[in-house]
């Protein structure tokens, strides 16, 4: 089996190869096909050499970069900072590591940024954590630091330098096209646990929309999460929207946002979630009230895959934070040695590191992939 992220085709069984704005732009819309992405050349421009722990890449200096995650508690993040640790052993960067106290600290990542230019660093790889932190990225470009954006496009998409993403609206959107499948014609009574509710995120809209799209049903706004007719029709029947409820991407408050849900609606039969720790939490919800219902979500980590393995989960949408990390640490490097720039994908204003669907119940015209593959990658890891 062979997956694509961007322009390089991820073997499980090849030595080192791999595998939460407005929503960002499509210029071309492709579907399941290989999409060509490039790094492209630009004319080699030497920088000076710049001594001491300021970052420079001079003569066997280390070039001194920050990576700001969202918060180190999320497995998610936990595998993109060890995935950057490692690139950053052969990039020969000096790596700092820093993150906010929880997803949706805007002001801690904004620290960090400060710390990032008061300390003369080359460049930041940064999940933003909300349009907070935008002030603070421009004020370290304008200070010369090569800033990329991680998982999570900022808006506008142009804050930043660029984005190594998953195509989180794709990612919605294969986990809709399934569930619509699954759902066989029934009446589809659905709970929305989305990120946010107090700021915008792309990641959180673009999911959440992206999964209505598949699912057929018509969406006003793609940038906004919850202007969608509550009730109407999706590609097999008819659904009923019960709640769109905030869960942090946190598991704790994905239970206690599924329970606010029931309360409206005790006869819910299909979960969207955002992260796959909210879902989890959904999970122990319904269990608690008695209830079943299908489940779908977005991550694809080693413990998502495994709960979809379980039973626990019917479906997820599989990224790749390992292969964000290593990129993004190798085109700070490239970039401080001869300001050579990565180029994004075409038709899209990012670099998409790549999606795949994850369940063990394939539905007829969606592609998908199944748990026991899904292991062999989680997050961009082989074995």
């Amino acid at each position: 089996m062979k997956l694509v992220f961007g322009s390089t085709a991820f073997d499980p069984s090849t030595p080192g190869s791999h595998s939460p704005g407005r929503r960002p732009r499509r210029k071309v819309r492709t579907a399941r096909t290989v999409q060509v992405l490039a790094f492209a050349s630009v004319a080699a421009l030497a920088l000076a050499a710049c001594g001491g722990s300021g970052g420079g890449s001079g003569s066997g200096d280390k070039v001194a970069v920050s990576l700001i995650t969202k918060d180190s508690i999320n497995p998610f993040f936990v595998a993109m900072q060890k995935g950057a640790k490692a690139a950053a052993a052969k990039n020969n960067v000096d790596l700092s590591i820093g993150a906010g106290a929880k997803d949706g600290d805007e002001q801690g990542q904004v620290t960090l940024i400060e710390n990032a230019i008061a300390k003369g660093q080359k460049g930041i790889l940064i999940t933003p954590n909300g349009p907070g932190v935008n002030s603070a990225i421009k004020k370290a470009r304008d200070a010369g630091l090569y800033v990329i954006a991680l998982d999570t496009p900022p808006d506008p998409a142009d804050t930043v330098d660029i984005t190594f993403a998953t195509d989180n609206f794709k990612a919605g959107e294969l986990i809709g096209q399934w569930a619509a499948k699954e759902m066989g014609g029934k009446p589809a009574v659905i709970a929305m646990l989305d990120l946010f509710n107090d700021k915008v995120v792309s990641v959180d809209y673009n999911r959440d929309q992206g999964f209505l799209t598949g699912m057929g049903i018509d969406v006003k706004d793609k940038a906004k999460n919850g202007d969608e007719a509550k009730t109407g029709n999706y590609s097999g029947g008819t659904y009923t929207i019960v709640c769109n409820e905030p869960t942090n991407g946190a598991q704790p408050d994905g239970k206690t946002a599924m329970e606010r849900c029931l309360a409206k609606n005790p006869n819910i039969n299909l979960v969207y979630s955002i992260n796959e720790p909210s879902g989890t939490g959904a999970s122990e919800a319904l269990k608690a009230a008695g209830k079943t219902a299908t489940i779908v979500s977005v991550d694809g980590g080693c413990q998502g895959v495994a709960e979809v393995k379980s039973g626990i989960l019917n479906a997820t949408a599989q990224q790749y934070p390992v292969k964000m990390a290593e990129l993004g640490v190798e085109a700070i490097a490239k970039y401080a040695k001869d300001q050579t720039k990565p180029s994004t994908s075409p038709g899209l204003d990012f670099f998409d590191t790549g999606q795949a669907l994850v369940t063990d119940k394939p539905q007829d015209g969606v592609e998908s992939i199944t748990s026991d593959e899904a292991s062999k990658i989680c997050w961009g890891t082989a074995g």
